[in-house]
């Protein structure tokens, strides 16, 4: 599967917000692997950003004064 360009283009939220949590993501994936990397035929980029558009990653601002 290839990167969902149409669903990225549609996205109407935060472009800088939705590039740092997918290079996170897909760091993370390739660091501990994921279920769904034989479905994106072992591509961690396209399972990474897919995850993130469908909004399967859950995330939260962490301030520090």
């Amino acid at each position: 599967m290839a990167i969902p360009l149409r669903d990225l283009i549609n996205k109407e939220d935060n472009m800088y917000e939705l590039t740092c949590l997918a290079v996170k993501r897909a760091a993370f994936i390739t660091k501990y692997g994921d279920l769904e990397l034989e479905q994106h035929e072992y591509k961690v980029v396209s399972t990474a950003i897919t995850q993130v558009l469908e909004s399967r990653v859950e995330y939260f601002y962490e301030f520090s004064e």
